[in-house]
């Protein structure tokens, strides 16, 4: 009876990191943009910049490694933003990926 309720919290926490470190990754890449002109290169360029202390794990792939950079529309280099790198569905039916 407790097993069931046990995993579905531990997803939902899942959930809710990776919520949490998009957010923060996406403030950074705003702020780098706000300050500099222009978008990062990589995440590792904002660990660098100051703007992280470290690239997060992604708490779908248990990596720092899967994130998914997307360049700007506008076809300039950089790193607008940021997606996990899982192929999972969350609870909601939407994929991590689109997050």
């Amino acid at each position: 009876i407790v097993a069931p309720k046990y995993f579905n919290s531990l997803d939902r926490s899942r959930e809710t990191v990776l919520r949490q470190n998009l957010n923060v990754m996406r403030d950074s890449i705003d702020k780098f943009y706000s300050d500099t002109g222009k978008y990062p290169g990589d995440l590792a360029e904002l660990v660098e910049k100051r703007y992280l202390r470290a690239v997060p794990v992604d708490p779908l792939t248990d990596s720092r490694e899967t994130w998914v950079a997307v360049p700007p529309a506008d076809g300039t280099s950089g790193l607008y933003d940021i997606h996990s790198g899982s192929p999972e569905q969350a609870k909601d039916g939407t994929y991590y990926g689109a997050w």
